[in-house]
């Protein structure tokens, strides 16, 4: 399996386009924690990966990330990561016949 921001240049089939959405909240001691940025990133990789998986898709392409700080009025922060791509499955080859024909010999 494997994942791209960029398209794919060979032949491929598309197998349909994912999204997934992840968030944690931010702390009210520590509000400015935007590091966890990071792990949400690997959280979103991940659940695409999934939602490929589920697919039959051998990878991702074209795959984009956006974030977001929510802010609430009464409630706390929350980081947000959306993360979409178009999942393709590579054409198989066809297994070559190995057998000879012996009636020539």
């Amino acid at each position: 399996m494997f994942m791209s921001t960029g398209s794919f240049n060979q032949a491929h089939i598309i197998k349909g386009v994912i999204a997934v959405t992840v968030s944690t909240m931010l702390s009210s001691e520590r509000p400015d924690e935007f590091s966890k940025f990071d792990d949400l990133f690997d959280q979103a990789k991940q659940k695409l990966f999934e939602q490929a998986q589920k697919r039959n898709g051998d990878g991702v392409v074209d795959v984009s990330f956006n974030t977001e700080v929510v802010r609430m009025n009464v409630a706390p922060k929350f980081l947000v990561v959306h993360g979409y791509g178009t999942v393709i499955a590579l054409p198989k080859k066809a297994a070559k016949d190995t057998t000879t024909d012996e009636s020539h010999n």
